[in-house]
C-alpha cells in the first residue's frame, strides 16, 4: 500500500468533526466537491467506507471511528511538536491537557496548577476519571499529566513516569462545635462519628494502622471516595473527617470548619505521573520541580 496521505486525513478528520460536508468545506476553504473526493481516495486507499448516510448527517463506520481516533492523535502530537519545539516567545498558545482523578481535591489541583492559571499564552484542558482511564490517555499522548495520590502499578508496555510533589498532613477536621480541648486521640477516634476516605485509599490505609496502634475501634459514620463529598458530609456535621487540611482549606480560613487534631504519621502524598518523551510538555518544567524523586 502507497504511503498514507495526510492531506486526505485531514479532509477526513474535519468531515467526521463536522459531521458534515458543506460545514467542513467552509471550515477547510475548499469546496464541497473536493472535499468529496478527497475521502473517496482515502476510503480507496484503506479498502474500507469510512461513512454511511443516515438523512442528512455523515455518520461514522467502525472503520471510520477506528481512524478518527488515529486523526485525532496524529493531528494532536502534531499541535504538540510545534509547541513544544517552537523556543519563541510570543509563540501561539500553549496547551496542557491534565487528567486527575475524579476524586482528588480540587484546592490541591488548583495548587498544583497555580503558575499557569490567568496567562494568555497558554490554554489549559482539564478532565477527570479514573487512574486506568488516564494512564491509558498518557500512554496515547493524550493527556500531558495525570495528578493522582496513588503510585499505580505499571505494566511492562507502559511508559509514563511517576513524581512525588507533595505531601500533605492528615487531620480530624470537623465544625467548631466538636472542638473540645485537651480529649486524648484515642477518645477522640473511639467516640466520634468519623468520615474516612474508603479503603482503596493511601490515607485509608494509614489510619487503619493508627487505630490498631492505639487500639481502637472507631465509630464509622461514613465511607468516601469523593474528598469534595467529604468535606461537604463534614460541613453538615455528620462526623469528623479523616483528611488533609488542604481539601477543606476554605472552610477553614472562614471558621466553618476547624482542625481538631493532627494524626501522628499520617501522610498523603501525590504524584504527578507524566509519559516518557524525549521531547516533553514545555509547561511541565513550571509546575514539576527538578529534584521531584520519581
Amino acid at each position: 500500500m502507497s504511503d498514507l496521505n495526510f492531506n486526505h486525513l485531514r479532509y477526513f478528520w474535519a468531515v467526521a468533526h463536522e459531521g458534515n460536508l458543506t460545514r467542513a468545506a467552509q471550515r477547510l476553504y475548499v469546496s464541497q466537491s473536493a472535499v468529496s473526493v478527497q475521502i473517496k481516495r482515502l476510503e480507496q486507499q484503506l479498502g474500507h467506507r469510512l461513512f454511511e448516510r443516515k438523512g442528512r448527517q455523515l455518520v461514522l463506520t467502525e472503520a471510520g471511528s477506528m481512524a478518527l481516533d488515529y486523526a485525532d492523535t496524529l493531528f494532536d502530537l502534531g499541535d504538540e511538536l510545534l509547541s513544544t519545539l517552537s523556543d519563541a516567545e510570543g509563540s501561539a498558545r500553549r496547551v496542557l491537557n491534565v487528567g486527575a482523578l475524579a476524586t482528588l481535591s480540587r484546592n490541591f489541583q488548583i495548587e498544583f496548577l497555580k503558575p499557569l492559571l490567568g496567562r494568555s499564552d497558554v490554554e489549559l484542558v482539564l478532565r477527570s476519571g479514573s487512574l486506568k482511564d488516564l494512564l491509558l490517555a498518557v500512554d496515547a499522548h493524550q493527556v500531558d499529566v495525570v495528578l493522582a495520590n496513588v503510585v499505580p502499578v505499571r505494566e511492562s508496555s507502559m511508559t509514563w513516569v511517576p513524581h512525588r510533589i507533595a505531601e500533605q498532613p492528615v487531620s480530624l477536621i470537623g465544625v467548631p462545635e466538636r472542638l473540645q480541648k485537651g480529649r486524648r486521640l484515642s477518645d477522640l477516634l473511639s467516640k466520634e462519628p468519623l468520615l474516612l476516605p474508603t479503603k482503596e485509599s493511601s490515607i485509608r490505609t494509614g489510619f487503619d494502622t493508627l487505630a490498631d496502634k492505639i487500639g481502637v475501634r472507631p465509630i464509622i459514620a461514613g465511607e468516601i471516595d469523593d474528598m469534595a463529598m467529604l468535606r461537604l458530609m463534614a460541613r453538615e456535621n455528620a462526623g469528623l473527617a479523616v483528611v488533609p487540611p488542604i481539601v477543606v482549606r476554605d472552610e477553614l480560613k472562614s471558621g466553618a470548619l476547624v482542625e481538631i487534631r493532627r494524626l501522628p504519621d499520617l501522610r498523603e502524598t501525590f504524584y504527578a505521573i507524566t509519559p516518557s518523551r524525549r521531547f516533553p510538555n514545555q509547561l511541565l518544567r513550571e509546575l514539576i520541580p527538578k529534584t521531584a524523586a520519581d
